[in-house]
């Protein structure tokens, strides 16, 4: 099963002056380990960035999924938290469940719309936690070889 990896990546970058700034960008990876992730990133980046770049960090990240837009406009993610709301059948009790999707949006409202219209057949109920707006720029699946 795989895995997803925030990495940051950390590189100089030209800017529109001619001077040179260090940048470091988030990406997610998925893998199956660590090593697998640092080298698809690194394989990914490597034509679009020249001289050197490093991979600075590297976290485990739980989307239970992503979902992606058809609006040619949307170029942010969004992190949203979703509680899945469950009763304990001894104790009687509410239960939630935190859950985390990613979505590829324009802004938060439609980053809304677009977890909602995919969550339009879950059966149970749920609560729409917080919406995040994260740093990450692209997203780099796994690749079978």
């Amino acid at each position: 099963m795989n895995e997803w990896f925030e990495c940051k990546v950390r590189y100089d970058k030209p800017q529109g002056d001619g001077s040179i700034k260090q940048t470091t960008e988030l990406y997610l990876v998925e893998g199956l380990s660590f090593s697998e992730a640092e080298n698809s990133v690194i394989e990914e980046l490597n034509p679009y960035i020249s001289g050197e770049f490093m991979v600075d960090t590297m976290k485990r990240a739980k989307y239970a999924e992503i979902f992606t837009s058809e609006d040619a406009a949307s170029d942010r993610y969004f992190r949203i938290r979703v509680s899945f709301v469950t009763i304990d059948e001894k104790t009687e009790k509410e239960k939630l469940q935190n859950v985390n999707y990613l979505v590829l949006a324009v802004d938060v409202k439609s980053a809304l719309d677009t977890l909602t219209r995919n969550m339009a057949d879950t059966m149970g109920d749920y609560r729409v936690g917080n919406i995040t707006e994260t740093r990450i720029l692209d997203i780099f699946r796994h690749k079978t070889k």
